[in-house]
């Protein structure tokens, strides 16, 4: 019965660290969506190339809010897929505070963020160009108001509220109704909807990953990745991809205890980006393109953990 308290306290705490992120995210592209309009494509277009590498800047920020940011710019076709990649390539999660927290050395965790964020950056690049080339993907063209679909918050019946239907307006004088009185209101209500029914939802599914991890134990966990080093790569890449930031403590304290190596390691914490993946599931309608950003993820997290073990590199 303890445990299950502890578990749902830990749920309810690491969820509700990301409200805020999810609520300024949200009210910044119903914002966007609401008062720039046409003009977003040529934003978008203008900063979209170097969108990897701001992207996996951010990431190396220690907070799982930025994947989850991230996601949900890219479900709203605001972010490329490659941005959206590098952000959860060098998601730091709770790396950070665990290696503060043991005191080691800082040069050694400086080091591995490093590499988070050139990985972020150069896989980030190179999965747009290869898209755009192969694929003809360009500039994403922003659609958030489909997340409003989505989700039934329905903003457009919020905004449409007080208009006198015959006198219907037209021109700047339409724009100007728009976005004052109900309008402001409209954009602000929409983002609370968006923000809560994403907060069930990763408080939910924390909770049960949180369960599985304290039912099998980290003693458990230790003797699963620790007995043969190629095989521990590719289950603590697995182990990455669980969407609790509880995943990178376990693996980060495995690598400090001695358990896991090198490689493991960064493979894990690649494959780590909180819950980037989980919202992007929640936000986006496209399975067959979160699957195959969660494999690629996993993919990238493993092939740079055994370049890592082969190269001998330690941190």
């Amino acid at each position: 019965m303890d445990m299950l308290v502890d578990v749902i306290a830990d749920s309810v705490l690491d969820t509700l660290e990301l409200v805020p992120f999810l609520f300024v995210t949200y009210l910044a592209m119903e914002a966007l969506e609401h008062t720039t309009e046409g003009r977003m494509q040529g934003i978008v277009a203008r900063a979209g190339h170097a969108g990897p590498v701001v992207g996996a800047l951010l990431g190396a920020i220690p907070q799982c809010g930025f994947s989850a940011m991230a996601a949900t710019l890219f479900s709203g076709g605001v972010v490329t897929v490659g941005t959206l990649v590098a952000v959860i390539l060098s998601t730091s999660d709770e790396m950070v505070p665990v290696f503060l927290a043991h005191q080691e050395p800082v040069g050694h965790l400086l080091s591995i963020m490093l590499l988070k964020v050139v990985v972020g950056i150069i896989v980030g690049l190179l999965l747009d160009a290869v898209l755009h080339a192969v694929r003809h993907v360009g500039t994403p063209k922003p659609h958030i108001h489909d997340l409003c679909e989505r989700a039934h918050c329905h903003c457009e019946d919020e905004e449409g509220e007080g208009n006198a239907p015959s006198e219907p307006a037209s021109g700047d004088a339409a724009h100007d109704h728009h976005h004052h009185g109900h309008g402001h209101w409209a954009i602000v209500r929409s983002a609370a909807v968006h923000t809560v029914q994403v907060t069930g939802f990763i408080l939910l599914v924390t909770f049960l990953f949180g369960l599985l991890i304290e039912v099998m134990g980290e003693d458990s966990l230790a003797q699963l990745l620790g007995s043969h080093p190629v095989r521990a790569t590719f289950l603590a890449a697995l182990v990455g991809l669980i969407p609790n930031c509880g995943a990178s403590v376990a693996i980060t304290e495995l690598y400090l205890d001695g358990v896991l190596g090198a490689g493991p390691m960064v493979a894990g914490l690649l494959a780590s980006g909180g819950v980037g993946l989980l919202v992007l599931f929640r936000t986006n309608s496209n399975v067959r393109q979160n699957v195959a950003v969660t494999a690629f993820v996993y993919s990238v997290g493993v092939v740079v953990g055994l370049i890592v073990s082969a190269s001998g590199i330690l941190f």
